[in-house]
């Protein structure tokens, strides 16, 4: 299920979360047991984590310290890192240099920066270049819905092609914001994700990654995605308990990403969505960290 900070109390999110977990220890008791060198998840990466200020609202860990000092204590080991300016600021340039430095300033590597690129602006491609010469990045990060475009937009087309060919891989976000969160000024619908199958598999070398773009565990239009072999999602919006392990009967452990959109969203959050799921320790560490790891460029 998805907790959202702007619409839960304290109070009714731990007892959701007490309950998850107790829920879960019962359920593991019946399910195989992880002994020796399985017992210990050696790293874990988050594949959705945002930095800089969501505008209409403050968010506790929107700082790039307070952010890393709470992904380390939950356990994570990796965290692709888009910016929040990237959504908004037209100068896109800028915001990806400022990304980029304030990821170098967590000297440990936890914060990978994935760069923001709008297809729309006239400069997209030597940005995209940038993002993967001179910042070295590993990824970029599109928002579609909040640039004005939608998926026939031909230069994203161009865009997925070039991305391929410089080895990123693409994180294509969905969804933002609840619809009843939003400004009554800022109504922005989410991406229609119907052209996305027949793009995607066109696109020689893509590797492409839906953030937020997965709700319902049952969803048609997402389980034909996800047969695709290079196309992935995280599982930071899936809602419904037991959520992940629904969506193992449409996917494979292989094709998702742990990702806790933090900080929208609470990080235990996140969390729960596997403690309640009863999951393989092959399927729990692929989740994890395993397809993150296989998608990074070598």
């Amino acid at each position: 299920m998805t907790v959202s900070a702007a619409n839960v109390t304290r109070r009714d999110f731990l007892t959701l979360t007490a309950a998850g977990g107790l829920l879960a220890n019962a359920r593991r008791s019946q399910a195989e047991p992880v002994t020796g060198a399985e017992s210990v998840t050696p790293s874990w990466v988050d594949a959705n984590v945002y930095l800089s200020r969501w505008p209409f609202r403050r968010m506790r860990y929107d700082t790039p310290d307070a952010l890393a000092s709470m992904l380390r204590s939950k356990g994570i080991t990796q965290a692709w890192t888009g910016s929040l300016d990237g959504v908004f600021h037209k100068d896109i340039g800028a915001v990806n240099r400022r990304l980029s430095e304030a990821c170098a300033q967590q000297d440990d590597g936890l914060l990978v920066p994935f760069g923001s690129i709008n297809p729309l602006l006239p400069q997209w491609r030597d940005e995209l270049r940038l993002c993967a010469e001179r910042y070295r990045m590993p990824g970029i990060r599109l928002h579609p819905s909040y640039h004005g475009y939608d998926l026939k937009e031909p230069r994203l087309a161009e865009l997925l092609q070039r991305a391929a060919e410089l080895n990123l891989i693409v994180q294509l976000c969905a969804w933002l914001e609840d619809a009843r969160t939003q400004h009554p000024q800022m109504r922005v619908p989410d991406v229609d994700l119907a052209p996305l199958g027949d793009l995607a598999a066109s696109t020689s070398g893509l590797r492409l990654v839906l953030l937020n773009g997965v709700k319902n565990a049952a969803g048609v239009a997402q389980a034909k995605l996800l047969q695709l072999p290079n196309v992935y999602c995280d599982i930071a919006q899936l809602e419904t308990s037991e959520g992940v392990s629904k969506l193992l009967a449409t996917t494979t452990a292989e094709h998702l990403l742990f990702g806790s959109y933090s900080p929208m969203f609470y990080f235990d959050s996140a969390r729960l969505k596997l403690t309640e799921s009863v999951l393989t320790p092959q399927q729990d560490q692929a989740i994890r960290f395993g397809t993150a790891r296989s998608l990074l460029p070598a």
